[in-house]
């Protein structure tokens, strides 16, 4: 897009227009998540933005984007004295989720250094953002470790290099901005923490406001230059708005009775470390800044808490996103005489925010379910004792809450895939602990560098070389070969009948999925629930990575009717059949939560242990969760954990050590 869309023609988004131009303010922000539904203008804004900010001025030649004001002493390019420079705009630079850690990082020239024997470095995209922005589109798909790089370097300024024989340190300034869409899958707490602030977005449901969206968007799209020129002087003056608030930042004083708001807001929250209180303060700070101001006031502190806590309190994926403004308030007020003791001109700090261009939004409160909910609970029926039952057949009963979930032990995959990158069973993978090398298939991405030498060695006499160097040709390069561990597929297969019902067990069983849930999101699975009841079976939730869009359906799932164990099965057999079609080398591991009754359908035992057969001639792991309970049981599901060729265990033994056993007899069974 050679002509971005106007950043201040963007409609609605108050508190992501607000972040954004925060950290262009003080990049010591720590940069934005943003979070948010499909078609929400998250890319949009964040690219508008980077035409807003003013020119930097760049040291001629300077592949790291030096400051002919005070250049960087250890820059590789360097050293470099002091002088006017050139101009030129701040720049974008976009990392790919397929990036390679060369890419972002940089590394050893591999041509120049073969070629010439010159120890050279190639920078990377970090290199390239110095002074601009980086913005990861879908940054919770991105591998977590290329995440740990980027937010350390977002934290120190700066890019450590130590790989290959080079070793090299150049600054890295940034304003880092990730946007994700919570449907496909979370972000782990400890990196949801590394951003300084996070904003929640959604369609608006006005059709006013959706209108104007769809006439500003039409007429860009006809004419993009023209609809930019409209919009240039408001341009202008958030662009001078922008080099005022940066100039006034230095002087802006945040006193005592702030720091104590600040400090006591993050107690109230138990968010955990202090750099939920040291971001809070430098987005007070920057906020006052904004407003033209010196001082930092209550009204401050507060749009600083809805931006940099509501990520920060979330202590696993079920936990509703946000934070409860009433408690908010409360905390506030509590400490209002200390801080009016520094700032006495606030009489009336509110909920506004210092400018109108974003400061009233705010996160949604919390929800206000002590149970475990994902994000999305306001389009799904309360799934209690008193919640609504969904009139889906007959002899529903009403949905009953999960208990307590717990922790379990993992269950893998037999055998080496090769799927996503993820932390459950073992794979070949671009990152993880040498184990050979192999000819590179297409572009050479990890040099091994011994595999390499030793293939050249051979013939260094036919080359003419010998005792003059070692002369390394494109066929001595081998690629190493990694192992780490892949994400898999766990479809979830749950028993809603009324068997699983009249005993109330169905709390405990919810309980149990809602832990091997929480065991998934933390090995970056993809899940999927499949249930069946009455007459059919019903795909609940197709494979996603949103773990916590299946804690909601979980939730919420009706129990009662017959038990066609059969057409679970069956069904299942179908969603995997079509996710191999989509995604090959991933592999699943089924989890069937039953007591092995099968009541429904003409000869449903029977059809039931052909389904079970089908599935082991896929040659899918799987293992069944015993629901059965009471002094006399048939061992049903045992017997179907034999005809899947899976193993069987008990709600008891999910909790338990013995658990470790299983995942042996797991493997075991399907080599």
């Amino acid at each position: 897009m050679t002509t971005p869309f106007p950043f201040t023609a963007v409609v609605g988004q108050d508190d992501l227009r607000l972040a954004l131009l925060l950290n262009a303010v003080s990049p010591a922000v720590g940069g934005v998540l943003v979070r948010g539904e499909k078609g929400t203008a998250k890319s949009t804004a964040v690219r508008a933005l980077s035409a807003l900010l003013p020119e930097v001025a760049v040291v001629p030649g300077c592949r790291f984007s030096c400051d002919p004001a005070a250049p960087d002493p250890a820059c590789p390019d360097g050293p470099h004295e002091t002088g006017p420079g050139v101009q030129r705009p701040a720049r974008m630079v976009e990392l790919p989720v397929g990036a390679s850690e060369d890419r972002l990082v940089g590394a050893l020239d591999i041509e120049r250094a073969l070629a010439e024997g010159v120890k050279a470095f190639e920078p990377g995209l970090l290199a390239d953002a110095h002074r601009g922005i980086l913005y990861v589109d879908e940054v919770n798909l991105l591998h977590d470790h290329l995440v740990d790089l980027l937010l350390d370097a977002a934290a120190m300024g700066a890019s450590y290099v130590e790989r290959e024989g080079v070793s090299v340190r150049h600054a890295a300034r940034f304003l880092l901005v990730g946007t994700m869409n919570p449907e496909e899958g979370e972000l782990r707490p400890q990196l949801l923490d590394r951003f300084g602030l996070t904003v929640e977005v959604a369609a608006s449901r006005e059709p006013d406001q959706r209108v104007e969206v769809v006439r500003r968007r039409l007429a860009y799209d006809d004419d993009p230059a023209g609809f930019t020129e409209r919009w240039a002087d408001e341009e202008s003056s958030v662009r001078a708005r922008i080099i005022a608030a940066r100039a006034l930042l230095p002087s802006v004083r945040l006193g005592d009775g702030a720091l104590r708001q600040i400090a006591a807001t993050c107690a109230a929250f138990e968010v955990d470390g202090m750099r939920a209180d040291i971001v809070m303060a430098r987005t007070a700070t920057a906020l006052a800044a904004w407003a033209g101001r010196t001082d930092v006031l209550a009204e401050d502190v507060r749009q600083a808490a809805l931006l940099a806590l509501p990520h920060r309190r979330r202590r696993n994926p079920f936990d509703a996103p946000g934070l409860d403004e009433n408690k908010l308030d409360d905390t506030l007020e509590e400490f209002a005489e200390q801080e009016q003791e520094q700032a006495p001109e606030d009489d009336d700090p509110g909920p506004d925010g210092p400018d109108d261009s974003g400061g009233g939004g705010g996160q949604p409160p919390a929800s206000d379910s002590d149970g475990p909910q994902g994000g999305d609970t306001g389009a799904q029926p309360e799934a209690g004792e008193g919640g609504q039952p969904q009139p889906s057949g007959s002899g529903e009963q009403q949905p009953v809450r999960a208990s307590e979930p717990f922790r379990t032990k993992a269950l893998s995959v037999p055998g080496i895939g090769e799927g996503a990158a993820g932390r459950r069973s073992r794979a070949r993978t671009e990152h993880g602990r040498t184990t050979g090398s192999r000819r590179p298939q297409g572009a050479l991405t990890k040099l091994h560098l011994a595999a390499t030498v030793q293939a050249a060695a051979p013939h260094q006499l036919a080359r003419g070389r010998a005792g003059r160097g070692l002369v390394v040709r494109r066929d001595d390069l081998r690629q190493a070969t990694r192992e780490g561990r892949e994400g898999n597929l766990v479809l979830f297969v749950v028993d809603a009948s009324g068997s699983m019902a009249a005993r109330q067990r169905m709390s405990a069983v919810k309980g149990a999925v809602l832990s091997l849930l929480l065991d998934a999101y933390q090995r970056r699975d993809k899940v999927g629930l499949v249930t069946f009841r009455g007459s059919s079976a019903d795909v609940a939730l197709p494979p996603t990575s949103s773990v916590d869009a299946a804690a909601v359906r979980l939730e919420s799932l009706p129990t009662g009717g017959r038990t066609p164990l059969a057409a679970g099965l069956l069904k299942a057999r179908d969603v995997l059949r079509v996710e191999r079609l989509r995604d090959p080398a991933r592999r699943a591991l089924v989890v069937v939560v039953t007591d092995g009754r099968a009541t429904g359908g003409p000869e449903p035992v029977a059809l039931a242990g052909r389904a079970a057969r089908l599935f082991a001639a896929d040659g899918v792991a799987s293992v069944v969760v015993d629901c059965e309970s009471g002094p006399v049981r048939l061992g049903l599901a045992g017997q179907l954990a034999g005809e899947l060729e899976g193993t069987a265990v008990t709600l008891d033994e999910l909790r338990a050590d013995s658990i470790a056993g299983l995942v042996k007899d797991v493997q075991r069974r399907a080599a």
